[in-house]
């Protein structure tokens, strides 16, 4: 595999682009690992009383909106914010995804779903908290699930 880096002070971001011979498993397999992998060490902020904390992303287990109060959980605490779901949302990385209304979940800190008839329940590692996801999310949460299995 041959590697080239171009510099071009126009982007407003990198840009990554694969260019292959044929169809090849491994670019595959390459594109999840580029977007499951953070470029920055960008932390969120949660409260928690009148101090607030900086939260790095892969410590967080989900983020939800419980009584129009956004709420960012890791495996022992609970911090609020005062940005709403959408817009925490955008900066997030990829190894998120929405599984309810009001409800983002780190893929990487998922333990197990137990399915039912009505709902999805993901519990975490480490962790005695759990969350529910939507029937609507529920095929989609178990792909990405499949897809990072098999890129570890």
């Amino acid at each position: 595999m041959k590697v080239r880096v171009e510099i071009d002070e126009h982007l407003q971001q990198p840009e990554v682009v694969i260019r292959t011979a044929g169809d090849d498993p491994n670019i595959e397999k390459i594109k999840q690992l580029l977007a499951n992998t953070p470029l920055s060490n960008e932390t969120l902020s949660g409260f928690k009383n009148s101090t607030e904390y900086f939260l790095k992303p892969e410590s967080i287990l989900f983020i939800e909106t419980e009584n129009r109060q956004l709420q960012i959980h890791t495996a022992d605490d609970i911090y609020t914010s005062k940005e709403r779901l959408y817009e925490i949302a955008t900066k997030l990385p990829a190894y998120f995804m929405q599984v309810a209304k009001s409800t983002i979940v780190n893929l990487n800190q998922i333990n197990a779903l137990n399915k039912s008839i009505s709902n999805c329940l993901i519990s975490f590692y480490d962790s005695h908290k759990e969350v529910y996801a939507s029937r609507r999310y529920y095929k989609q949460l178990q792909e990405r699930l499949n897809e990072m299995r098999l890129l570890k």
